[in-house]
């Protein structure tokens, strides 16, 4: 579980820096990554709501 909150917040950390670099200065190669980087966060959060309900029955 720890090393998927891991994945989860680098993750999220990379979502973040290259969506302000699409924001503040337009750079539309960084939009195209922070795009690909919220897909692959939104597969790392389903599996941890599947890791935490198989937690809270055990």
């Amino acid at each position: 579980m720890k090393e998927l909150i891991e994945k989860i917040s680098t993750s999220f950390e990379a979502l973040k820096a290259d969506a302000e670099l699409q924001a503040e200065k337009g750079n539309k190669a960084a939009g195209t990554r922070a795009r690909k980087s919220s897909l692959e966060l939104e597969k790392l959060l389903k599996e941890f709501r599947k890791a935490s309900l198989e937690a809270s029955k055990a």
